[in-house]
């Protein structure tokens, strides 16, 4: 059974067009994954983005020796990460989604997003679910796969939020 985990990055600052606009630039993007860099290797695959929408894909590439001992009972090399994430056009709310994939992984991973405005500015929710099919082990590599995903989309907020502020100076 699929656990599920919803986060939300929240721009006080910042409108919805704000931030679609900045999911549109390549130079965002850039400073996302170069955060990410330092962290693991990554990398931007493509960008495609126009009226009809966004479609980004990424590559994560987890070294196995800073995988959880769990996780590297299942993995026997280095994980790498496919992630795909495509946003409909602009609109007063926009909606996407997004896949990672893992090349002969047990399980799927997944989710929507939807950017929506508040009173103070916006927010980027997204709403997850991972399924790993592995006897006695699946349930704990879900919780863990939904956690760690939660500290990558709060540091990929951060960035988007520091590049927003920089962009749109406030006062």
């Amino acid at each position: 059974m699929a656990r599920r985990l919803d986060y939300s990055a929240r721009y006080p600052l910042h409108t919805t067009h704000e931030v679609y606009a900045a999911m549109m630039n390549r130079d965002h993007w850039d400073a996302r994954i170069e955060e990410l860099r330092k962290h693991s290797p990554n990398d931007i695959v493509s960008l495609d983005s126009d009226g009809d929408g966004i479609t980004v894909e990424l590559r994560h590439t987890l070294p196995r020796d800073t995988l959880p001992d769990m996780a590297q009972m299942v993995v026997g090399k280095d994980m790498v990460i496919s992630r795909r994430e495509t946003y409909g056009p602009f609109g007063p709310e926009v909606t996407g989604e997004y896949t990672a994939e893992i090349p002969g992984g047990p399980g799927t991973l997944g989710g929507t997003m939807r950017l929506f405005p508040t009173e103070t500015g916006c927010t980027l929710r997204t709403s997850s679910k991972a399924q790993v099919n592995i006897p006695f082990f699946g349930r704990k590599l879900e919780q863990l796969m939904l956690v760690n995903l939660v500290d990558l989309f709060r540091a990929e907020a951060e960035v988007t939020k520091n590049w927003l502020d920089q962009q749109h100076p406030v006062g």
